[in-house]
């Protein structure tokens, strides 16, 4: 069963649900069966480690330590 995008055409909400293809998916905020299927983007492989360590080091610069761990945040 593949993970959808969805967009609640009534309440306004997005979501992801799990769905098989045959089951119509309500929204779970409001119940609504009137929904579009969004596009999902998909994470390039491999890119992971590099996109941490730029964010780690952009967290860093600018004084703030919400991407360390607490043990990272004892060598700061």
């Amino acid at each position: 069963m593949p993970i959808f995008d969805y967009h609640c055409c009534d309440c306004d909400a997005d979501f992801e649900l799990l769905v098989m293809s045959s089951t119509t998916p309500n929204c779970p905020q409001c119940g609504s069966q009137r929904l579009e299927k969004q596009l999902s983007r998909v994470a390039a492989p491999g890119r992971s480690a590099g996109l941490m360590a730029r964010g780690r080091a952009q967290a860093a610069k600018e004084g703030h330590l919400s991407n360390f761990s607490p043990a990272e945040r004892k060598l700061r």
